[in-house]
């Protein structure tokens, strides 16, 4: 099996520089190495999973991404610039964003005001509204509700529009399905199909593989700290039950 993830094509199938790259990366958390060595590759307009069981050092990775763990070793690039010992911040502004499990929003404010929050961004409350209402229909219906008693798929949809109001060149995604139903988790995915059409990069770690492989053009499998399988998801597809049974 390769354990290297080449970068891969966009939707076109033209060569791009990636987005966003990992070269080599090794990583621990708590004086335990959790990455051992993670190449994966983003280019604009895909859709990049990463799968596997708990344990596999998904969202270990997602935190070197996005500069909330540093790694021991490795580069992490970003249009092809190295951007070891970045701060988040610094690549937020560069157009990396990241929607961590558990969504992030604030349950006590409004939709309305959890999404005033992204003005900070320089964009206007009224686009930062037109452009959350338009994707997300429900959210304008609701946006005097109190975020912390919409559904789970509404908070879901809440963390979005708040993530792409930034106008992000690299969203990235943990676990958007966790506590779903399958119906709002197809309906999110949906629409992350839809902003990646429209050239962003999207890397997205999921522990439930099915929901994602329709949507993903390139998914890397991960068990224990390592991509052991990488490619388009019908080649990887057939090696998903032997690394989340352990066969």
């Amino acid at each position: 099996m390769s354990t290297a993830a080449a970068p891969v094509a966009s939707r076109d199938d033209h060569a791009v520089v990636p987005l966003l790259e990992l070269r080599g990366i090794e990583a621990a958390f708590d004086g335990i190495s959790v990455l051992l060595g993670i190449d994966l590759a983003v280019p604009p307009g895909t859709v990049v999973a990463v799968l596997g069981p708990n344990g596999a050092g998904k969202t270990t990775t997602l935190r070197v991404a996005s500069g909330l763990l540093e790694p021991i070793a490795g580069d992490i690039l970003v249009c092809g610039r190295r951007v070891n010992g970045a701060w988040p911040d610094d690549l937020a502004r560069a157009g990396l964003c990241l929607i961590p499990e558990g969504r992030g929003i604030f349950p006590n404010l409004t939709v309305r005001e959890n999404l005033w929050m992204m003005t900070y961004a320089g964009t206007s409350m009224a686009q930062v509204e037109e452009m959350a209402y338009a994707r997300f229909p429900r959210l304008g219906e609701r946006r005097r509700q109190t975020a912390g008693t919409l559904s789970g798929g509404e908070q879901q949809m809440l963390a979005l529009a708040r993530g792409l109001a930034t106008d992000p060149a690299l969203l990235i995604l943990d676990e958007l399905s966790m506590g779903l139903a399958p119906l709002v988790v197809e309906e999110l995915f949906g629409l992350v199909a839809q902003v990646a059409s429209d050239g962003v990069a999207i890397l997205v770690v999921e522990q439930f593989a099915s929901v994602v492989l329709d949507v993903a053009d390139h998914v890397a499998l991960m068990v224990g700290g390592r991509i052991v399988r990488s490619g388009p998801p019908a080649e990887v597809s057939d090696s998903l039950s032997e690394a989340y049974l352990g066969g």
